[in-house]
């Protein structure tokens, strides 16, 4: 008996037929036989008073709704000096997408819209570039040339952003290899996207402008976690400096993947480091898949210059549809067409991403280049299931579909039909060459979607407005003087301190290496007290408190040299983190008031000894000695806290 045909069988078959391995299971062989590659361009904004190319002040961010203006832009594309159109403009012009700006005066200017020439450079920004090029050991340019690269998805209203390249070939070291870099840029940041719907983006322009450095790797990572360890390193160094932002939005990274037979497709705009490996990881699999199904149609349409889809109009009224999104198209003045993909029978369920098909690369791009919101299409193997057989059969033959044939169903206004009759058409024309090459909007779950096409090779032109800025070889050994641990120094430094490693991250993403070395080596303290007292309880106090202004890490060195100076015990200061934490200007006598400290003599902490082993007696649950000192311990110890060493009362008990 002939199995039946279902969408999930289909998708589970065709994700085992190109060797699907889940990321937790995938080993190197895996990622060889896929051929994966991956690099990176991370983005860090620097910590200056201004902005690069204007004086607004930099760092002041605006509520949702606190804004004075609004400007509003269209997408014209225009021809190039050869008679071309760029890719990416023809795609953002058929859109027909509104940008809106929302506008708070005090952090824009006239420059931002382009009715002001730029200022000169901001040299803040200059210097801090240059030195974190030379933590990287990049070649420092002679000149600086300010270039300008074309930027069409709206995010910067000239349509194009200042840019200018300060280091170049240099590499950084992960803990069994070297990653090469390309370059470090220097360029303006773009705006924050509000939101997107339908044919309306709305950007907030307060981060517009603000100085940032990129950093561009070879394509030398071959798995996700050598991407994700590289993309940390590169994280620490710029923060090692100790002049880049830090929070939300101020570093954020784009990543390349492609896998053998691929191309390079670019994952934009990744805020966690942590998303790097199953992003990687999917978007490596995606491309198989596309391989996979490029090898299928062309087994199946040997002339594929000649294939072409077939369109109709269809009357929702004329179909008793089950679905009530079908059945109410009309009542929403949704117009409704059906489209016939020869030889695409079976693909349009194909696997590409986890929970994610082929058809799922058409809806996308109906979303985001026709601008018809999801839900805005199904599809005959999808259908096959979800309608009665008598409904299927009627529509196949109403579109004249043979049996190797899809059946696309899409739905939307009607004056965004003619470009989503277009746009299904070119995704599955792309099938027949692979992979498209595309930017990709992430997502937590490590799956991502179409953003919007690869701009084209010659979008960087130079700035006729801004002059050349000479760089004298003795300002470029000013700035590499003392510069700070490079995170690869900082790692060797601790591993040899005997640092448990899960410490590592945050001490060198919050950039407290210097501090730890400093309490360390000024107040003698063991290492591996330091390391856990940043790494695990001050993480900690920071994942339950909400953050107070005015709190420096470097009070932890003060407290910790006061209670040395007092002879108290050094543990003290773990009760004492959270209460400075939340009142950083709370003196010291004060802290040890709020967590209940009173100086007393060893003796005094155990005098209830006896009268403690007696209650032990009475309501002991578990026999031994062991089991006694420890209840004994939890009695005590916040009486020995600061009066003597617990490792002595242990003893003692």
């Amino acid at each position: 008996m002939k199995k039946s045909f279902s969408p999930l069988s289909n998708y589970k078959a065709t994700r085992a037929a190109i060797g699907y391995v889940a990321r937790k299971n995938a080993t190197q062989s895996d990622y060889d036989r896929i051929g994966f590659m991956s690099g990176l361009e991370v983005h860090q904004q620097l910590d200056t008073r201004e902005k690069l190319f204007c004086r607004c002040p930099g760092g002041i961010y605006q509520q949702d709704d606190d804004y004075d203006a609004e400007v509003i832009r269209h997408m014209r594309p225009t021809l190039s000096e050869l008679g071309e159109y760029d890719g990416t403009a023809l795609m953002e012009f058929k859109t027909r997408k509104e940008i809106i700006y929302r506008i708070k005066n005090p952090t824009t200017c006239t420059y931002e819209v382009d009715d002001t020439p730029p200022f000169p450079v901001n040299r803040e920004a200059v210097d801090i570039a240059i030195q974190i090029s030379l933590l990287k050991k990049l070649n420092i340019v002679g000149e600086v040339h300010i270039t300008r690269k074309q930027y069409l998805d709206g995010s910067i209203p000239t349509g194009f952003q200042r840019t200018a390249i300060i280091g170049v070939e240099g590499e950084i070291e992960l803990r069994n290899k070297k990653v090469r870099l390309i370059q470090l840029s220097l360029e303006e940041d773009s705006c924050r996207e509000v939101s997107d719907i339908g044919h309306t983006r709305i950007y907030k322009t307060d981060r517009l402008g603000m100085p940032l450095i990129e950093t561009v790797t070879y394509p030398d990572m071959v798995n996700p976690d050598e991407v994700a360890e590289a993309c940390q390193v590169i994280r620490f160094l710029n923060r090692s400096s100790g002049r880049v932002r830090t929070g939300i939005g101020a570093a954020r990274q784009d990543v390349n993947v492609s896998c053998r037979g691929g191309t390079r497709v670019e994952i934009k705009g990744v805020s966690r480091i942590r998303w790097i490996p199953e992003l990687t990881h999917n978007e490596a699999f995606r491309q198989y898949a596309l391989l996979h199904i490029r090898e299928l149609l062309h087994d199946r349409i040997k002339n594929a210059d000649a294939w072409a889809p077939v369109h109709k109009k269809l009357d929702p009224a004329e179909f008793p549809f089950r679905s009530r999104l079908l059945r109410g198209l009309r009542d929403e003045a949704m117009h409704l067409y059906g489209m016939v993909l020869p030889g695409f029978q079976g693909l349009l369920s194909h696997f590409t991403q986890p929970g994610k098909i082929f058809a799922d690369e058409i809806s996308d791009r109906l979303k985001v280049i026709a601008c018809i919101e999801k839900p805005n299409m199904t599809h005959s193997e999808a259908l096959k299931s979800t309608e009665p057989g008598e409904v299927f059969q009627a529509l196949r033959k109403k579109l004249g579909a043979k049996s190797a044939d899809a059946v696309l169903l899409f739905w939307g206004p009607a004056e965004d039909i003619p470009t989503g009759l277009e746009t299904i058409e070119e995704r599955c024309r792309m099938a027949f060459q692979g992979v498209p090459n595309e930017t990709r909007k992430s997502y937590v779950d490590g799956t991502t979607i179409f953003e919007r096409v690869l701009p084209g090779a010659d979008r960087m032109y130079p700035d006729t407005d801004s002059a050349p800025i000479p760089l004298k070889d003795e300002d470029i050994e000013r700035l590499g003087k003392n510069l700070p641990h490079t995170a690869i120094q900082a790692y060797l430094m601790m591993k040899k301190w005997g640092i448990p490693e899960d410490t590592y991250t945050y001490i060198l993403k919050k950039n407290l290496f210097p501090l730890v070395q400093e309490i360390i080596e000024v107040l003698e303290e063991d290492p591996v007290f330091v390391g856990t007292l940043f790494g695990h309880r001050m993480k900690h106090v920071e994942g339950q408190l909400e953050p107070v202004a005015g709190f420096k890490y470097r009070q932890v060195f003060r407290l910790l040299r006061k209670l040395r100076d007092r002879g108290y015990d050094r543990e003290l200061i773990k009760p004492m983190l959270p209460v400075l934490y939340e009142h950083p200007k709370m003196d010291f006598d004060s802290i040890l008031t709020s967590i209940g400290f009173r100086e007393m003599p060893e003796e005094e902490v155990l005098s209830n000894l006896a009268f403690l082993r007696e209650k032990y007696r009475s309501i002991r649950h578990s026999p031994g000695e062991e089991a006694e000192t420890n209840w004994l311990m939890g009695q005590l110890r916040s009486l020995a806290l600061g009066n003597m060493e617990l490792k002595t009362l242990r003893d003692r008990l």
